[in-house]
Protein backbone atom coordinates (compact mmCIF):
# COMPACT_ATOMS: atom_id res chain seq x y z
CA UNK A 1 0.00 0.00 0.00
CA UNK A 2 1.31 3.44 -0.75
CA UNK A 3 0.36 6.10 1.18
CA UNK A 4 -1.00 9.09 -0.67
CA UNK A 5 0.44 12.44 -1.33
CA UNK A 6 0.19 15.67 1.01
CA UNK A 7 0.99 18.19 -0.83
CA UNK A 8 -0.02 20.97 1.46
CA UNK A 9 2.23 23.92 2.72
CA UNK A 10 2.58 22.79 6.05
CA UNK A 11 3.29 19.35 5.18
CA UNK A 12 5.37 20.64 2.15
CA UNK A 13 7.60 22.36 5.09
CA UNK A 14 7.69 19.18 7.59
CA UNK A 15 9.08 17.04 4.48
CA UNK A 16 11.88 19.48 3.50
CA UNK A 17 12.85 20.23 7.69
CA UNK A 18 16.46 18.65 8.26
CA UNK A 19 16.93 17.19 11.57
CA UNK A 20 20.18 17.30 13.07
CA UNK A 21 22.01 17.59 16.16
CA UNK A 22 19.84 14.07 17.10
CA UNK A 23 21.19 10.21 16.53
CA UNK A 24 20.09 7.77 13.99
CA UNK A 25 17.17 6.49 16.24
CA UNK A 26 15.69 9.94 16.97
CA UNK A 27 16.06 10.93 13.52
CA UNK A 28 13.78 7.74 12.01
CA UNK A 29 11.18 8.38 14.84
CA UNK A 30 11.15 11.72 13.50
CA UNK A 31 10.84 11.03 10.24
CA UNK A 32 8.40 8.29 11.11
CA UNK A 33 5.95 10.81 12.60
CA UNK A 34 6.40 13.22 9.63
CA UNK A 35 5.49 10.48 7.38
CA UNK A 36 2.58 9.03 9.02
CA UNK A 37 1.46 12.51 10.14
CA UNK A 38 2.04 12.62 13.84
CA UNK A 39 4.39 15.09 14.05
CA UNK A 40 3.15 18.55 16.02
CA UNK A 41 5.10 21.58 15.86
CA UNK A 42 6.03 23.38 18.81
CA UNK A 43 3.52 26.72 18.64
CA UNK A 44 6.36 28.72 21.61
CA UNK A 45 10.10 27.57 22.21
CA UNK A 46 10.18 25.28 25.43
CA UNK A 47 13.26 25.03 28.21
CA UNK A 48 16.34 23.63 27.58
CA UNK A 49 17.50 21.52 30.12
CA UNK A 50 21.04 21.62 30.17
CA UNK A 51 21.20 25.70 29.93
CA UNK A 52 17.33 26.30 31.13
CA UNK A 53 16.99 29.07 28.72
CA UNK A 54 13.93 28.72 26.62
CA UNK A 55 15.89 28.14 23.44
CA UNK A 56 14.42 24.52 22.19
CA UNK A 57 12.80 25.69 19.03
CA UNK A 58 11.71 22.05 17.57
CA UNK A 59 9.84 19.93 18.41
CA UNK A 60 10.40 16.56 20.76
CA UNK A 61 13.55 17.98 21.45
CA UNK A 62 14.73 18.60 25.08
CA UNK A 63 18.40 20.23 24.33
CA UNK A 64 18.70 23.39 22.33
CA UNK A 65 21.05 22.78 19.16
CA UNK A 66 24.00 25.16 20.67
CA UNK A 67 24.39 22.70 23.83
CA UNK A 68 23.91 19.55 22.03
CA UNK A 69 26.80 20.49 19.61
CA UNK A 70 28.65 21.79 22.68
CA UNK A 71 28.17 18.74 24.54
CA UNK A 72 28.11 16.33 22.30
CA UNK A 73 24.55 15.35 23.02
CA UNK A 74 21.59 13.75 21.22
CA UNK A 75 18.76 16.97 21.30
CA UNK A 76 15.64 14.74 21.39
CA UNK A 77 16.83 11.52 24.04
CA UNK A 78 19.57 13.43 25.27
CA UNK A 79 21.64 10.71 25.27
CA UNK A 80 25.69 10.70 24.06
CA UNK A 81 25.21 8.80 21.10
CA UNK A 82 26.65 9.60 17.85
CA UNK A 83 24.80 12.60 15.90
CA UNK A 84 23.95 12.91 12.84
CA UNK A 85 24.70 15.23 11.17
CA UNK A 86 23.36 17.31 8.06
CA UNK A 87 25.13 19.21 5.06
CA UNK A 88 24.93 22.69 7.08
CA UNK A 89 27.61 23.85 9.68
CA UNK A 90 26.74 23.68 13.63
CA UNK A 91 25.31 26.44 14.72
CA UNK A 92 27.17 28.90 17.12
CA UNK A 93 27.68 27.76 20.26
CA UNK A 94 28.00 30.74 22.00
CA UNK A 95 24.52 31.48 20.84
CA UNK A 96 23.56 29.72 24.65
CA UNK A 97 24.04 32.83 27.32
CA UNK A 98 24.13 31.11 30.23
CA UNK A 99 27.44 28.40 29.68
CA UNK A 100 28.31 28.13 33.17
CA UNK A 101 25.01 26.63 34.10
CA UNK A 102 25.56 23.69 31.34
CA UNK A 103 27.23 22.07 33.95
CA UNK A 104 24.52 21.87 36.44
CA UNK A 105 21.58 20.23 34.95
Amino acid sequence: DALPIYTSSSTKKLNAKVHDAVCEHCKDVLEWRIKYKKYKTLTQPKKCVKCLQKTVKDAYHIVCKPCAYKLELCAKCGKKEEIVLSDKRPPNVDECDSRDQIGRA
